[in-house]
C-alpha cells in the first residue's frame, strides 16, 4: 500500500493529498493515453538526499510524451524542480516520485480532441519494488503466456499507461503461479523483458542485454551498461532466447523500482549456483553506491533536493 503523504503536485500547485482528484470522465482513465516516470530518491551517507538521474527522467517524460502526441504544458526544468519541491514539502528524505500527464475530461470517444493535459507529481515511501529478500538472495520467475508488444503495435519507446495492461496481465498470471515476476518475450519469440524491468545475463565473462527493438530503454540500464563498461567487462546489446538463460552463470533484472534485482530461477530451472553470482553482485554494489553520490565519475547522475 501506498503510505499516504501531505502533498501532491497538480497542474503547478501543491495541493493536499485528498484534494488531488479527477473526473470520472478523464479521457485517460477510459482509454488509457498517458505518459508517466519512475524515480528514485535516495538518502546519502552524507545526510543529502540525491534524487537518481532526475534530468533523464524527465527528458525520457518529454519524449514519451512527443510520441503520444501530448504537449505537455510545462518545461522540463519547471517538472525536475517541482519534483525535487515535492519530495522536501512532504518531508521525505528519500522515496519514489511519479510524474504523470494525463489527458482530462471534455470530450469522448478515441479521440480527445482538445481536452486540457494535466500534470500530476506524486511522492511516497517504497522499498523494494521485488522486495528485500530478492535483492539479497534473488527472484523467481516465469515465462508470461503474454508477449511484449509488437513495435508496429504499441509505441514501444514510450511510456505510455495503457501500454502497462500487458504488464499487469502477465504480472498476474506469474503471482498466480507461484513465482515473483513474469519474463516476456517479444513477437518473434526472443527474450525482450519483464513486467517492468530489462535483463542481462552474464556467461562465460560476456554480459548480454536485448537490444532496444521492442524494449523501453531503460534508465537504470543504460547506468549499469555504463558501469560495466567502466569495470572493463564486455556488454554487447543482443538477441536471446530463453533458454540461453537457462544455461547463464547469472542473470540480473534492472530497473528503477527494481534497481539491481538478481533471478535464482526461471521456469523451475535454477539459474547458475541459484543464487547471486559474483559479477551481479559486484555490479549491483558499484550501482547503489553510484545512486547514493558515493562515487565521483558518476556524480552527475544525482541531483540533490
Amino acid at each position: 500500500m501506498v503510505e499516504k503523504v501531505d502533498r501532491i503536485w497538480m497542474d503547478g500547485e501543491l495541493i493536499r493529498w485528498d484534494e488531488a482528484k479527477v473526473h470520472i470522465l478523464t479521457h485517460t482513465l477510459h482509454y488509457g493515453m498517458g505518459v508517466f516516470e519512475g524515480i528514485r530518491c535516495y538518502k546519502c551517507p552524507d545526510g543529502r538526499s540525491g534524487v537518481f538521474r532526475l534530468a533523464e527522467h524527465i527528458h525520457r517524460l518529454f519524449d514519451s510524451a512527443h510520441i503520444a502526441e501530448i504537449e505537455i504544458p510545462f518545461a522540463p526544468e519547471e517538472l525536475i524542480e517541482a519534483c525535487k519541491e515535492t519530495m522536501r514539502t512532504n518531508g521525505l528524505t528519500e522515496g519514489y516520485i511519479r510524474p504523470l500527464v494525463f489527458i482530462g475530461d471534455g470530450a469522448m470517444g478515441v479521440h480527445p480532441q482538445d481536452n486540457s493535459i494535466r500534470v500530476a507529481i506524486i511522492t511516497w515511501k517504497w522499498g523494494a519494488y521485488l522486495g528485500e529478500e530478492a535483492l539479497q538472495q534473488g527472484t523467481r520467475v516465469k515465462t508470461s503466456s503474454y508477449n511484449r508488444h509488437h513495435v508496429n503495435v504499441m509505441m514501444t519507446k514510450a511510456k505510455i499507461c495503457g501500454n502497462y495492461v500487458n504488464s499487469v496481465l502477465a504480472k498476474r498470471e506469474a503471482v498466480r503461479g507461484g513465482y515473483d515476476e513474469a519474463l516476456m518475450l517479444d513477437t518473434d519469440g526472443y527474450v525482450s523483458e519483464a513486467t517492468g524491468e530489462n535483463i542481462f545475463l552474464v556467461r562465460n565473462g560476456l554480459i548480454k542485454t536485448p537490444p532496444l527493438t521492442s524494449v523501453l530503454a531503460g534508465i537504470t540500464r543504460a547506468s549499469v551498461m555504463t558501469i560495466i563498461k567502466d569495470k572493463g567487462m564486455q556488454v554487447a546489446e543482443q538477441r536471446f532466447t530463453r533458454d540461453e538463460l537457462y544455461t547463464a552463470d547469472e542473470v540480473f533484472f534492472t530497473g528503477t523500482a527494481a534497481e539491481v534485482t538478481p533471478v535464482r530461477e526461471i521456469d523451475d530451472r535454477r539459474i547458475g549456483a541459484g543464487r547471486p553470482g559474483p559479477v551481479t553482485k559486484e555490479i549491483q554494489t558499484t550501482f547503489f553506491q553510484a545512486a547514493h553520490g558515493e562515487l565521483e565519475q558518476y556524480k552527475d547522475w544525482v541531483s540533490y533536493l
